[in-house]
């Protein structure tokens, strides 16, 4: 695919198809991906590919924890709630998804059932969780390095007729994963990316999130008119 082509079709896949995803094909995405630019050359990432029973014990524990009213425990500092224009576009995309879905306002049912398919990483048979080296805390540059590794992830795997979503609510309960996953301490859980073949039939996977033009967040200096 060309590399506009690729950039301008891919979005964030929630439906996905059982089939498995061969090794050969997630390493040969890590491959291409690990070109992202990283601070100094520090390549500060790990990824650790789950799927199959640990995958599903993950999904089965962070689904009863989250039920049984247990807060979020991640790992890295968040921001807390959205606000302003940040939260405008939140809900924004919400609203695709959930009119895409068919799922009404009022429907609290529905709307539960949303996010634990989220906590769920939305059944993807491969869960990629990125993490970091302790050692390099507090991350501000570090976790700029890993969302540039994200990105080559999502593009690598799209070009390759797979399909992503970042999804943090799959790492909300990070001692599960590392547990699980057997990440050792002295590493930083920061996110996960669901990865596997788009379902077709899925609504929400004909969503695509709009962006901003350019002058709402572009700021030209020294050019002439």
């Amino acid at each position: 695919m060309e590399f506009e082509d690729l950039v301008r079709t891919r979005r964030s896949v929630r439906g996905y198809k059982p089939d498995p995803i061969p090794r050969a094909l997630i390493e040969e995405i890590i491959d291409v991906a690990k070109g992202a630019p990283s601070s100094m050359n520090t390549q500060p990432w790990h990824v650790h590919v789950l799927t199959g029973k640990p995958l599903e014990r993950v999904r089965e524990r962070n689904t009863e924890t989250m039920l049984g009213g247990a807060k979020a425990n991640r790992e890295i500092l968040t921001h807390g709630e959205y606000e302003g224009v940040h939260r405008q576009r939140q809900v924004a995309i919400a609203i695709k998804l959930f009119a895409a879905m068919g799922i009404e306002r009022g429907d609290k049912v529905m709307r539960q059932d949303w996010v634990m398919r989220g906590f769920r990483q939305f059944d993807a048979p491969v869960s990629l969780v990125l993490t970091y080296d302790r050692e390099l805390d507090p991350g501000a540059v570090v976790h700029f390095d890993l969302g540039a590794l994200s990105y080559g992830l999502c593009l690598a795997a799209w070009d390759r007729g797979l399909g992503t979503v970042v999804n943090g609510q799959g790492i909300m309960r990070s001692e599960i994963v590392r547990e699980e996953a057997g990440i050792p301490e002295s590493e930083v859980i920061m996110t996960c990316i669901a990865l596997g073949y788009p379902e077709d039939d899925f609504p929400a996977n004909t969503v695509k999130a709009d962006r901003e033009p350019n002058d709402r967040f572009v700021h030209f200096v020294g050019f002439e008119d």
